[in-house]
């Protein structure tokens, strides 16, 4: 491949797709399921895939944001970051004169 920016662009924007639609479905079904989520096996699932993600909002948000509003600032940052990305990669593309 002529250009390795892209492709590594892209995989990064595709785990930001996968992680704000894993933190978008954990929130759906916590509304669906109530109080019965932790016994939810496709719930702990997405608990599974979220938690790195929300580690590292953790780590870099300020201790004054509740640990319950985490999941709603990483969707948000996770949604800026694709944002940037998709930015980023058609910067490269028309750089290199591609149409992707």
């Amino acid at each position: 491949m002529a250009n390795p920016e892209i492709l590594i662009i892209s995989i990064l924007r595709a785990l930001t797709e996968v992680a704000m639609l894993t933190l978008l479905g954990q929130g759906l079904l916590a509304v669906l399921a109530g109080n019965r989520r932790t016994t939810n096996p496709v719930y702990q699932l997405f608990l599974v895939v979220t938690r790195p993600v929300l580690r590292i909002i953790r780590f870099i948000t300020p201790r004054m944001i509740v640990d319950k509003h985490l999941p709603f600032v990483a969707f948000f940052l996770l949604f800026w970051l694709w944002i940037m990305l998709a930015l980023l990669k058609r910067y490269f593309c028309t750089l290199g004169g591609l149409a992707c």
